[in-house]
C-alpha cells in the first residue's frame, strides 16, 4: 500500500520536527515548506493527499495560499493551523472549504486524529456501520421469527430501512448482501402475516387493525384540521416508499420540524386505482362503486381510473361534516407543477389543500421503459439518490419553501410503495385479464395456488367483481407475473424493475408525515 503523502507548510517548521518524525514513524511520508510560495510550488510539482497549512506565515499568508491551492486542486484536503481564535479568520478559512481547523499549539495525536478523520473517514464509517449492523442482525432476526402484530412489523421495517440507508455509505458489499437476505426473509414472513390478518381487518373480525388507506384521512388528517390550526397542505407523492421519505427528510428539515413520522398500511391491490381512490373517499372499492357509481371505473372499463379523486374527497368531507374551504390539485408533469407554484398564494386561504404529485410513480415506470433511467437507478441506493436529486430541482421543492415561508403545515404521504421484482411466477389469463405485474383479476386465471395470495371471493376484500367467477391473486415479496408464451423475453424485460400491486413491506408500509414550519 502506498504511503499517504503529506505537505506541512509552516514558517517555523524546524520547531515542528518532533511532529514530523512522529508522523513518519506512523508510516506517513511528510514533505515540508516554510512559506506559502514554496507550498504552492510543491503542490504543483508533486501529488499530495493532504496539506497542513499555517495560517500566519510572512509573505503569502495561509489564507491566500489556501485559496490558490483550492483554485487549482479543489478536492485536495487542507487543514488550517493557527494561533488565532478570531472568529473572522475561522469563517474565512471554513468558507474556503478547509477540511479541518486546529489551534496552536497542536500535539501529534491531534494531527493523527485529523488525518484519520479526513483520509480514512469513509473506511472508518463503513467499518463501524458494518460492525453495528452485525450486532443488530441477530436481534432483528429474532424479532422476525416472533409472532409480530401490525405495529411491531412497522418497527422491524423501520430498522431495516435504517440499515439500508446507513449501509449505502459502506463499501462492504458482503454485509449489504446479508441485509438484503434478511429483508427478503422479513418480507416472506410479512406476507404470511398479511394473508392471515388482512381479510379479518376489513371485515372487523380483528379489531386490532392498523390505519388503512380508507381510514387514513378520517383517523389521521381530520384531527389535525382544528379551528386554530393554520392551513394544511396534504401532499401525496405517488409511489413514495418509506426509505425514499427518509432520504428526503433532511431536505425538508431545513424548513420544517417533523412533528410525527408514522407508517400506515396500504390496501390491496397496492395500486393507484384502488388505494388512492380508497384514501380520498374513505371507502373501500366496492363501497365506492355502490355509493358513487359515477366515480368508479372498473378494470375493464375505458378511461382514467382516478379521474374523480377530487369529487370523492369533497364527498368524504361532506359525510363527516367538515364544512371547510379546500382544494384538490393533481400534478402530472413539470409545467403543471410550475403553474401550481404560481397559484400557491391563492391557496393559503384554504383550510386544506390536497396536492397529488405524480413523480416517483413516473420514475419507476420510466426506469422500466428507458435504458438510461434504468442505468441511473441501477439499485435501491441509486433509486433513493435519484429521488432526492429530482426533488431538489423540482417545482415541489419550490412549493415546500413557499409553504414554510407562509407558516402553513404540511402532511407528506402516499397511496402505495413499490418493490424491486426479481422472480417470475407463471400465470395464464384471457384477453380481459388486467395488465399489472403484481396482481391479476379475471374469470379464467390459471396459476399455482402455492405461489400467490388468492382471494377467491373478491367481496371478502371489498373488491369489485368483473365477472361472477372473477377472483384476485397477488404476488408476494419480489415475485411478478409472467405469461408462459414468450416467457424468457418478458422475464428479462421486467426483472429488476420497480413494480407495485402485491404484498411486500415496501408496497404496503408507507409514510404519513406531519410537518410544522420552523
Amino acid at each position: 500500500m502506498e504511503k499517504v503523502q503529506i505537505l506541512w507548510a509552516d514558517d517555523e517548521i524546524s520547531l515542528l520536527k518532533p511532529h514530523v518524525l512522529f508522523l513518519k514513524e506512523k508510516g506517513y511520508d511528510v514533505s515540508t515548506a516554510t512559506s506559502g510560495d514554496e507550498a504552492l510550488d510543491q503542490v504543483k510539482a508533486k501529488q499530495f493527499d493532504i496539506v497542513f497549512l499555517d495560517e500566519n506565515m510572512p509573505g503569502l499568508s495561509g489564507l491566500d495560499t489556501l485559496q490558490q491551492i483550492k483554485s487549482k486542486f479543489p478536492n485536495l484536503p487542507v487543514v488550517m493551523i493557527t494561533k488565532s481564535e478570531e472568529e473572522s479568520i475561522m469563517e474565512d478559512a471554513i468558507g474556503s472549504k478547509i477540511s479541518d481547523y486546529l489551534i496552536k499549539p497542536v500535539n501529534p495525536n491531534q494531527i493523527l486524529l485529523s488525518l484519520k478523520r479526513i483520509l480514512e473517514k469513509k473506511k472508518l464509517v463503513s467499518d463501524k456501520t458494518s460492525h453495528n449492523y452485525q450486532q443488530e442482525f441477530r436481534f432483528i432476526g429474532m424479532e422476525i421469527s416472533n409472532r409480530l402484530n401490525f405495529e411491531e412489523w412497522v418497527e422491524v421495517y423501520r430498522k431495516l430501512v435504517h440499515w439500508e440507508i446507513e449501509l449505502d455509505k459502506s463499501t462492504d458489499e458482503g454485509i449489504k448482501d446479508v441485509l438484503k437476505m434478511q429483508k427478503e426473509e422479513a418480507n416472506n414472513v410479512f406476507n404470511k402475516f398479511i394473508e392471515s390478518h388482512y381479510i379479518d381487518w376489513l371485515s372487523g373480525k380483528d379489531k386490532d387493525r392498523p390505519v388503512l388507506s380508507h381510514t387514513l384521512i378520517r383517523e389521521k388528517v381530520f384531527p389535525l384540521l382544528t379551528e386554530d390550526a393554520p392551513p394544511t397542505f396534504l401532499i401525496l407523492i405517488d409511489n413514495l416508499r418509506y426509505d425514499q421519505w427518509k432520504v428526503l427528510q433532511p431536505v425538508f428539515e431545513d424548513y420544517f420540524r417533523v412533528e410525527s413520522d408514522e407508517v400506515y398500511y396500504s390496501i390491496l391491490p397496492t395500486v393507484t386505482q384502488y388505494a388512492r381512490n380508497a384514501l380520498f373517499s374513505g371507502l373501500m372499492p366496492t363501497e365506492i362503486s355502490k355509493k358513487y357509481p359515477n366515480f368508479w371505473v372498473n378494470e375493464d372499463d375505458e378511461g382514467t381510473k382516478n379521474q374523480y379523486e377530487g369529487d370523492l374527497l369533497s364527498e368524504l368531507l361532506k359525510r363527516f361534516g367538515k364544512d371547510i374551504k379546500h382544494s384538490y390539485t393533481k400534478i402530472l408533469n413539470l409545467n403543471a407543477g410550475k403553474k401550481l407554484v404560481e397559484n400557491l398564494p391563492n391557496l393559503t386561504g384554504n383550510k386544506l389543500n390536497v396536492i397529488v404529485y405524480n413523480f416517483v410513480d413516473m420514475l419507476s415506470h420510466a426506469r422500466t421503459e428507458m435504458d438510461v433511467i434504468r442505468e441511473l437507478a441501477d439499485d435501491e441506493a441509486a433509486y433513493r439518490s435519484i429521488t432526492v436529486s429530482w426533488f431538489k430541482h423540482s417545482p415541489l421543492f419550490d412549493m415546500i419553501k413557499y409553504i414554510a415561508e407562509k407558516k402553513c403545515n404540511i402532511i407528506i404521504t402516499t397511496d402505495h410503495g413499490s418493490v424491486k421484482v426479481t422472480n417470475a411466477v407463471k400465470i395464464i389469463g384471457d384477453r380481459n385479464t388486467n395488465t399489472n405485474l403484481r396482481y391479476k383479476t379475471g374469470k379464467t386465471l390459471n396459476y399455482n395456488k402455492k405461489e400467490v395470495f388468492e382471494v377467491k371471493n373478491p367481496s371478502d376484500a371489498f373488491l369489485p367483481k368483473g365477472n361472477v367467477s372473477s377472483c384476485y391473486v397477488f404476488c408476494r415479496s419480489t415475485d411478478f407475473f409472467a405469461y408462459p408464451n414468450n416467457f424468457n423475453y418478458y422475464v428479462n424485460y421486467y426483472r429488476n424493475t420497480f413494480q407495485h400491486g402485491g404484498i411486500s413491506m415496501e408496497e404496503m408500509l408507507i409514510p404519513f408525515i406531519t410537518l410544522k414550519p420552523k
